[in-house]
């Protein structure tokens, strides 16, 4: 959703890097491209004369690092604007649950927002939480509306309330609180009606289930591909109901961004969730501070790591670590890492979580670098028998031909694969050696050896460490050649002509 934003906002950050003083003149121009880079991507204009404003008192005032580049020193400010703007730097805003059960949930919004999805998602989230949730759907109006969330709430692996046709809302919502307390629900989730505009039938029933229920959390649902008219939409629910945050849909989208940047400073409500697939678990928490390092090119990290928890299925991991540190990587174990992939959100979902990508970006499309890309190395693999799949090395021309025709592709891609395979298992080979010594230095080069070690802690000091633009375009030469960086206990590199992006 960012894209565009964290594009503007790098090519501003990288004409500053070669400068080793910032004059009044700099600062200014610089800002000026981020007040300009904002206005494009929607947000709210009185917000922005107040981010430019504080960035403006920060990069003159005696709070500047002068021990720190310059280039730094502005993108420390833009990434504390930012957050700030966001929501700031406190821990995440959860939902606010009941000691007393059941905790109930009001959903609000417009017709179309995915108030009906997200309940199922909030659902699923609950019920992971070991909470008995209960899904009751209010929207009397829309065709087979109750139905949807049935079906939703029988996916996300919780109970919805039994549907009685010819029910007005409040006569549903009453039912729901009753069968909540009576059978020792944990959390009752209320699906109010929309409209596709604001209207005042649709305030007034919505206003009437508030009074009924008294909810613990007023959720209002806004889609985030509606820039500004999100915004407006939140202040008037914000009017008439006692809202306690946001939801915010479609972040996975290619929209301007400026809704999530505008929601928190305009309304003062809380972003809690982010909608970023149409998948029932597509619901991630809300973080200011992960936010804005994505749009700045910080990625996520911690979003990474967090989505291989969560998809990670144990037991294959420990008996693919095993094999690993044996020395041994088949074309089944290669097939598990793509689909555990495909899991985490596909190539393209994964780049955006890491540092760096985004000044690449051109270069790694150039590659060939998506999730066509998985999804053909997956069918070539399925279309071969066990055995071929545990020796890639019987497959001769027929076998390939065979191979081929069953999953749609050329035989040079089969090759390819199989070059890529190989690569990938004399790497394996190569670091199990020594007792696995050296795949511990890999992982203490990367950053991952050693206890608390955070790649979003430079953030916070202003020392924020980002790719020079000759390292990224080293990086890019050197994928579009087929070379890769030199890791411990693999004689100073990767094979040569190693290109694990090329198709």
């Amino acid at each position: 959703m960012f894209d565009a934003l964290s594009d503007r906002l790098t090519s501003v950050f990288d004409r500053l890097s070669g400068r080793g003083v910032l004059s009044d003149k700099d600062i200014d121009e610089a800002l000026r491209e981020v007040r300009v880079a904002l206005l494009e991507a929607d947000v709210a204009l009185p917000v922005v004369r107040e981010f430019i404003a504080k960035a403006k008192d920060r990069a003159t005032g005696e709070a500047v690092i002068r021990s720190v580049k310059p280039a730094d020193q502005v993108i420390k400010i833009t990434y504390d604007g930012l957050v700030e703007m966001l929501g700031g730097d406190k821990e995440p805003e959860g939902l606010n649950l009941s000691l007393n059960p059941p905790t109930i949930i009001m959903m609000a919004g417009l017709q179309g927002s995915g108030k009906t999805t997200t309940a199922a998602k909030l659902g699923l989230r609950l019920a992971k939480e070991r909470k008995k949730v209960l899904l009751a759907s209010l929207d009397t109006r829309r065709p087979a509306a109750m139905e949807q969330l049935a079906t939703l709430a029988q996916q996300a692996g919780v109970e919805s309330l039994p549907i009685v046709a010819g029910q007005s809302a409040p006569d549903i919502a009453k039912r729901a609180m009753s069968a909540a307390r009576l059978q020792g629900y944990d959390v009752l989730v209320l699906d109010t009606a929309g409209r596709t505009t604001l209207d005042e039938a649709m305030m007034s029933e919505a206003a009437e289930i508030a009074r009924i229920s008294h909810p613990h959390e007023t959720l209002l649902v806004a889609d985030s591909l509606t820039g500004q008219d999100a915004v407006r939409t939140a202040k008037a629910f914000h009017e008439r109901l006692p809202l306690t945050g946001l939801v915010l849909t479609r972040a996975d989208g290619d929209g301007r961004g400026g809704a999530a940047l505008s929601m928190r400073a305009v309304t003062g409500l809380p972003i809690k969730f982010l909608g970023v697939s149409e998948k029932i678990d597509g619901l991630d928490v809300f973080d200011a501070q992960r936010v804005a390092g994505r749009i700045l090119g910080a990625g996520d990290v911690v979003a990474l790591v967090e989505k291989a928890a969560q998809d990670l299925d144990q037991a294959k991991a420990e008996a693919m670590a095993k094999k690993l540190a044996k020395g041994q990587f088949d074309l089944d174990m290669m097939a598990e890492q793509l689909s555990q992939m495909k899991r985490m959100g596909g190539m393209e979902g994964l780049m955006g979580l890491l540092p760096g990508v985004q000044k690449v970006k051109k270069q790694i499309a150039e590659a060939g670098v998506s999730d066509k890309m998985i999804d053909r190395q997956a069918a070539i693999i399925s279309s071969m028998t066990k055995a071929e799949r545990k020796k890639p090395d019987i497959l001769q021309a027929s076998r390939k031909r065979r191979i081929a025709a069953g999953a749609g592709v050329d035989v040079a891609e089969i090759n390819r694969l199989l070059k890529q395979h190989r690569q990938m298992a004399d790497a394996f080979k190569a670091m199990s050696r020594d007792g696995g010594k050296g795949m511990m230095a890999m992982a203490r080069q990367m950053g991952l050896g050693g206890a608390g070690a955070n790649p979003l802690k430079a953030l916070g000091g202003g020392k924020m460490k980002m790719p020079s633009e000759e390292e990224m375009q080293e990086l890019a030469a050197k994928l579009q050649q087929g070379g890769g960086p030199k890791l411990p206990g693999l004689g100073g590199g990767l094979p040569p002509g190693f290109n694990p992006f090329k198709k």
